[in-house]
């Protein structure tokens, strides 16, 4: 499964994200207690979730009113989340990766507004968000996004409309994008859109950045298309939604550059040392095809899978380290890759609890291959004494065994 966002037209804000991942089918009773539950230590908060058609969509509306307290300043707001939830949530493992990216997209907006203003962090305060509705719009998000369960599926965003004109800030009339957005969106492919006037906020820009994966300029090839809106504020000429694309993928088709080049001065040695440190360099694979060359000399080919962006580093490193004078560049190879991920399992060896890494790769959504990490099998077997094949035998089976559990 994918998730594409769709800012280009309604940009982004932090309750329209909350409405279009409700509009998804995240629970909102759910959702409207944890905010409720942060945000009051900030100040009043209320929280209504309503359908609201927006140029003739019907969306979700999530309307959050908050009063501050008082100014806060980010670290103080970063310390209470983590006193909320030790008070509140000290076991809850899906609070526990809200509040980890929570935290880091206070961060991002911190870290924005501190070399816009160019104030230190620890005196930094969130004057311009709103103490309140930002800890609110953070945390709801968050949660909504990890009850759907999207942290474990690709991120992939289309590029951001961030509207036009000006606003009224308490530094006084800015120009749209206003220059915190601009910096927290520095990386993010931006257009400025048709509506005349701002439609990316700073939370809802970087809730975007901190959960995007890939910026993406047209909508890759998905089915099975499970569709979210979540209405904005305003009411534009514009459509006023930010749009969530849930989608099915069998495989991601992406491109790469193979380097390739012969060899036929290094020795073994040197070549093992090659391998590694180009896999270390950034290149996704090394293979090295003994061959015969010229003059009946034998000799090597190397083989270097890259991804695009990391070509001109690793010619330079080929060089450097081979002395090789050319290096043969095929680019743009199509490739289909499978859905993967590491994920980390606890499972039972000799009656002990033993921690081990697997590669798992899926497809439509089953399990087509399941290795256990080599090295972590590696130091299994110095301690248990058990051959290296059985343990990896062993753990393939506990982690079906655990998988059909869950």
């Amino acid at each position: 499964m994918v998730l594409i966002i769709d800012p280009q037209t309604s940009g982004v804000a932090g309750n329209m994200f909350i409405g279009a991942f409700l509009d998804l089918g995240a629970d909102s009773e759910k959702i409207k207690e944890v905010i409720n539950t942060y945000a009051k230590e900030f100040g009043e908060v209320t929280v209504n979730i309503t359908k609201k058609p927006k140029s003739g969509i019907m969306s979700t509306y999530a309307d959050i009113q908050t009063t501050d307290n008082s100014p806060r300043h980010y670290t103080d707001i970063i310390n209470k989340i983590d006193e909320i939830t030790e008070k509140n949530y000290p076991n809850n493992t899906i609070i526990t990766k809200t509040v980890t990216l929570a935290k880091k997209i206070f961060k991002t907006i911190a870290l924005a507004e501190s070399k816009v203003h160019n104030h230190p962090l620890s005196e930094l305060h969130f004057h311009e968000v709103g103490c309140a509705d930002a800890v609110a719009d953070i945390i709801g998000s968050s949660y909504a996004y990890h009850l759907l369960g999207l942290d474990k599926e690709t991120i992939y965003s289309l590029p951001v409309a961030t509207g036009a004109g000006t606003v009224n800030t308490q530094h006084g009339i800015l120009p749209v994008p206003a220059p915190a957005v601009l910096e927290i969106l520095s990386e993010t492919p931006t257009i400025g859109g048709l509506a005349e006037t701002e439609i990316a906020t700073p939370t809802g820009s970087a809730i975007l950045v901190n959960i995007t994966d890939e910026y993406i300029s047209s909508y890759p090839l998905v089915t099975n298309k499970k569709i979210g809106y979540g209405a904005g504020k305003k009411e534009l000429k514009v459509l006023n939604a930010l749009r969530l694309v849930h989608a099915k993928t069998i495989t991601e088709k992406n491109t790469i550059t193979v380097l390739e080049t012969n060899l036929d001065t290094l020795t073994g040695e040197e070549l093992g040392g090659l391998f590694e440190k180009l896999l270390n360099e950034g290149a996704s694979d090394v293979t090295i095809i003994p061959t015969i060359m010229k003059k009946n000399r034998p000799g090597q080919i190397l083989k270097v899978i890259t991804k695009n962006s990391n070509v001109e580093h690793l010619i330079q490193v080929i060089m450097k380290e081979t002395g090789t004078l050319g290096i043969r560049i095929i680019p743009t190879l199509h490739r289909g890759v499978a859905n993967r991920e590491i994920v980390t399992k606890n499972i039972q060896i000799n009656n002990s609890e033993e921690t081990v890494h697997f590669k798992i790769g899926y497809m439509n959504d089953e399990i087509i291959k399941c290795t256990p990490e080599y090295e972590d099998i590696k130091k299994l077997s110095e301690k248990t004494s058990i051959p290296v094949k059985d343990l990896m035998n062993l753990a393939k089976a506990e982690y079906i065994r655990l998988s059909g559990s869950e």
